[in-house]
């Protein structure tokens, strides 16, 4: 893959560089967000090491307009322990995975080769399709009542596993597990940001919402004639 790495700590992008190149990717490497962002918008790239805290512009601000310009690129945010507040900024604004520094090489690399098998091999049916929302898996392309619907590759694998098997109620605990594959760190909190997300690019706009939240059980899509589950609470947003 393509890779921009945007980090201002020379020492610490230099290792990132090394164990991605001996991963077979190309890397570039930028360290202040001003020149970061200038070349992610200049130049296509499958994947962004982003840091947060970064001269000229921040990062967050870096990852905002990267997807105020309608940027798909893939973006691994990096932060310290502490930031939790920053991780969540960070994963509303776009951001598809994060790491915590100090963190190790080989697991960021393992990250970056994650994200783009989920990128490059889909496995399910070509064309999905719940009431007017359409999704075609190879092309990761959504569009709802012919409205194409940009996504960050992280959004796409969340609604992937929803419209796979609509009407079924996938808990928050299974979604981490299908999504993300380390249920141990992304919790309910990051599942409810994605939701969210989703909810303003799916349903905003629309009469009939299709993504449901079922009170202390977790999410499902349906089509709007489908009847409430006896014995359920099903809700819209919320």
């Amino acid at each position: 893959m393509r890779i921009l790495v945007i980090e201002d700590e020379p020492q610490l992008a230099r290792h990132i560089t090394s164990a991605l190149a001996r991963h077979g990717h190309e890397v570039t490497t930028r360290q202040d967000g001003i020149l970061g962002l200038q070349v992610a918008l200049g130049l296509p790239h499958d994947l962004i090491v982003l840091d947060l805290n970064l001269p000229g512009i921040d990062g967050l601000a870096v990852l905002a307009k990267l997807r105020e310009a309608k940027c798909p690129v893939r973006v691994v945010i990096l932060t310290a322990r502490s930031e939790v507040e920053h991780r969540v900024k960070g994963l509303k604004a776009g951001a598809d995975d994060y790491l915590s520094k100090p963190f190790s090489m080989e697991e960021l690399a393992a990250r970056v080769e994650a994200l783009g098998r989920r990128g490059a091999a889909p496995t399910a049916d070509d064309l999905l399709e719940v009431f007017d929302l359409r999704m075609d898996v190879p092309h990761r392309r959504v569009s709802r009542s012919g409205q194409a619907i940009a996504l960050s590759p992280r959004e796409f694998d969340v609604l992937h596993v929803l419209m796979q098997e609509p009407n079924r109620i996938f808990s928050r605990t299974e979604l981490c597990e299908r999504v993300w594959q380390r249920d141990h760190e992304y919790n309910t909190r990051t599942v409810e940001i994605f939701i969210g997300r989703l909810r303003r690019k799916v349903d905003a706009g629309f009469p009939e919402p299709l993504i449901h939240t079922v009170r202390s059980v977790g999410y499902s899509i349906q089509a709007p004639t489908v009847s409430t589950p006896a014995g359920s609470d099903l809700t819209p947003p919320g």
